[in-house]
């Protein structure tokens, strides 16, 4: 496991911290948190070869969260000296005496024993920003190259998002945590038109908690898109009915994030977030009853997951972070939740959900790694085929819809292939599958292996008001459900 970066380290963190914090305190803070945030992106984008984006960011500041007399305050800075650390935590205190005009409901947070001096860093090999853009635009543009010298391709783009996420973290109780996690996400889509048909087919290699060395796994899958997306194009139409579904978890994760991880975060089952993409159908007081799925269907919250995006040793409210149940056994049996949700909901404790994705943002209860568990000594992806009369296979993630509840949904993918009596027969193209959440889980029939387990994700989960994104994985293995209705997108849409 590699080192914290020493340029990181030699930042006045403890310093600044104690100022503070001190200062907090003298003011009556009931409680106050301190963090100091770095944060590096690089995004490369490529379009035929040529470099259309190459833009690097660097963020560097702190912030004060202050609750007194049971109301929050929040101030954040960037200059990095005792005097306007002490200054910000003041500010952040006259936020809390403001905001108590118009607050009417007082603010506790669920205990957490302190964590005093914990350090935690992301699993990975080579760090992706000690690699030359230069570099990194080169090996872009070589699989570029690669693409279009097959004559069934019209153009290839190819992207690479790379991140390091730097925090250190104090309060009032003691906790002191610094920590340092990597993730990365590359990608190559190739497009072509025949007879009028416009496509594309990419990669399904997911983004990871991982470093440089994670590239061969995505250009590995490169020699096969040019005949994937000829065998598409040149695919007939699938007709609207129901099938059955096996689906490969590079398509199932995201199912898997809009109709389980968003409907199980606490605050939007108790009613908060309603603005901003919804609230939940699984509302608490179905926990414990809810049919969620089906009897084989084990889903948990994981921020420690080896590679997930969303793993980390302490969230941003100094909680160590675990591995909790959403539904055990097909039936709602828990949520995800940061300190404050947990105390409202009378919880004992918080299961690390808060997260906040830079230093001028207040940490908000946001996703875990929430995964779907395979089967011990599950079926294999061809076993679970070799079982279907007539159905599709789906692989890969591409558009999709679900309402404010999290309920009614339509998903697409990459590629889909019929199944005849047990075999795939060739490709179809323009599928969507439709049903509400609870149909579609309860209609789950078998799960794979561990040996179909995927971890998928993405970096660009969004939530909040004023607007945060953050990094998650889902997990799981490719699973069978029955009798789903498949729509024919064109025909959908008028065509």
């Amino acid at each position: 496991m590699p080192d914290i970066d020493p340029d990181f380290l030699a930042l006045p963190l403890r310093g600044l911290a104690d100022a503070a914090l001190q200062r907090a305190r003298d003011l009556g803070a009931d409680h106050a948190d301190f963090r100091l945030e770095r944060v590096r992106e690089r995004r490369l984008s490529l379009s035929d070869g040529a470099v259309e984006t190459a833009a690097d960011s660097d963020t560097l500041g702190f912030a004060v969260r202050v609750i007194h007399n049971g109301v929050w305050g929040f101030a954040a800075g960037t200059d990095l000296t005792p005097d306007a650390a002490t200054a910000v935590a003041a500010r952040a205190i006259e936020v809390a005496k403001v905001a108590a005009d118009v607050t009417t409901e007082r603010i506790e947070l669920a205990p957490e024993p302190a964590h005093p001096d914990a350090t935690w860093v992301s699993p990975y090999e080579v760090d992706p920003f000690g690699i030359p853009v230069r570099e990194q635009t080169s090996l872009l543009a070589a699989w570029s190259r690669r693409l279009l010298e097959d004559a069934r391709v019209d153009h290839v783009d190819a992207t690479l998002s790379q991140v390091k996420e730097q925090k250190f973290y104090a309060d009032t109780a003691g906790t002191v945590t610094t920590q340092q996690r990597v993730r990365i996400a590359p990608e190559a889509e190739v497009l072509a038109t025949r007879d009028g048909l416009l496509d594309s087919m990419r990669t399904i290699s997911p983004p990871a908690g991982r470093g440089w060395e994670y590239m061969p796994t995505v250009e590995a899958e490169l020699a096969d898109l040019p005949d994937l997306l000829a065998e598409k194009l040149a695919a007939p139409s699938v007709e609207a009915s129901n099938y059955d579904l096996v689906i490969h978890p590079s398509q199932l994760w995201l199912t898997i994030h809009e109709s389980i991880g968003h409907a199980t975060e606490l605050d939007r089952a108790l009613g908060y977030e309603a603005a901003y993409a919804g609230t939940s159908f699984a509302t608490v007081d179905k926990l414990g009853s809810l049919q969620y799925g089906s009897p084989i269907m084990n889903v948990t919250g994981d921020r420690t997951v080896e590679n997930g995006l969303a793993s980390i040793g302490y969230d941003d409210e100094g909680v160590a972070t675990s591995s909790f149940d959403l539904v055990r056994d097909g039936v709602l049996v828990g949520y995800q939740r940061d300190r404050r949700i947990s105390a409202l909901q009378g919880e004992p404790a918080s299961n690390g959900c808060a997260f906040a994705d830079s230093p001028a943002t207040m940490p908000i209860q946001r996703m875990a790694n929430v995964s779907l568990a395979p089967a011990k000594n599950g079926p294999s992806t061809e076993e679970l085929i070799s079982g279907v009369e007539r159905g599709i296979y789906i692989i890969g993630d591409r558009s999709w819809s679900i309402d404010m509840q999290r309920y009614n949904f339509q998903f697409t993918g990459q590629r889909f292939y019929r199944i005849e009596n047990g075999r795939l027969t060739g490709m179809l193209r323009d599928v969507a599958y439709q049903a509400t959440t609870t149909d579609f889980w309860n209609a789950m029939t078998a799960v794979g292996g561990p040996q179909t387990y995927v971890l998928g994700g993405t970096f660009r989960c969004g939530k909040g008001q004023p607007g945060q994104v953050a990094a998650v994985s889902h997990g799981c293995p490719s699973a069978l459900f029955s009798d789903v209705r498949v729509l024919n997108t064109v025909q959908e849409a008028g065509k």
